[in-house]
């Protein structure tokens, strides 16, 4: 709990097991009232380890894939009574140090929404990110400022938090079940009015750091690009009308 808020950290695993333990080790229990660990039906000992670690752990009857995933873990984290809820995946390539600063930015502001951003700073290239991902990550990061109307370094970070408001405010459940979901929402947190922030965030990219490949890279790319070129026109439309 912070400032009299309950936080809920929700991670999201597929294939999770090498890096799970280190990734929960370092949660600070003492501001973290739930940890949740909502599986994308892993074949490997992901499950088994969240359990004998402790933390509240689920896992889907079937494949949801990352959208569907993430949508599960946000609505269990609803259900704990949670007032910020930390999206934090469990490959250990974001540090789950964050979440204090992360939350508080939250608590006792008029922000509901903050992104762990590994573009500010040298937190990306210094940790292993693939050059061509950091360009691409950038390019279309500028894209969507210009579209956008607003100003952040990255928007394609999965490491965020979320305020209780957002959550109830926006129908999550409606959005995307592929990985464009996490910009779907913050489209629809934009267009709601609702304050964004980011802090910049350390990254490392390891053997056991999980990422898309470039095919999908570039179909994920693509599609920001679209979904953020239509609230472009609609922030046209309502400025116009």
């Amino acid at each position: 709990m912070i400032q009299n808020k309950r936080v809920a950290v929700t991670m999201p695993s597929y294939y999770a097991e090498k890096t799970l333990k280190k990734t929960v080790d370092d949660i600070p229990r003492d501001i973290v009232d739930n940890i949740i660990l909502n599986d994308d039906c892993s074949q490997d000992r992901t499950v088994e380890i969240g359990k004998e670690l402790g933390i509240e752990v689920y896992q889907n009857e079937k494949n949801l894939n990352y959208g569907g995933n993430v949508k599960q873990c946000l609505q269990r984290a609803l259900d704990t009574g949670a007032d910020i809820i930390v999206l934090l995946h469990p490959d250990y390539q974001y540090t789950p140090k964050l979440i204090l600063p992360m939350a508080a930015m939250l608590a006792q502001s008029p922000y509901d929404l903050c992104l762990g951003s590994r573009i500010s700073g040298r937190g990306a290239l210094s940790g292993g990110m693939p050059v061509w991902k950091y360009l691409s990550n950038f390019a279309i990061t500028t894209f969507m400022d210009i579209c956008l109307g607003r100003r952040h370094t990255e928007y394609h970070t999965g490491y965020r938090a979320y305020s209780r408001h957002l959550l109830e405010t926006l129908d999550f459940h409606s959005l995307s079940n592929d990985f464009i979901f996490d910009n779907e929402l913050l489209i629809a947190a934009v267009e709601a009015d609702l304050q964004t922030c980011e802090i910049t965030c350390p990254t490392v990219y390891e053997e056991d750091s999980s990422s898309i490949n470039f095919s999908r890279s570039l179909q994920y790319g693509i599609l920001c690009c679209v979904i953020s070129a239509k609230a472009f026109g609609r922030r046209w439309i309502k400025k116009l009308s």
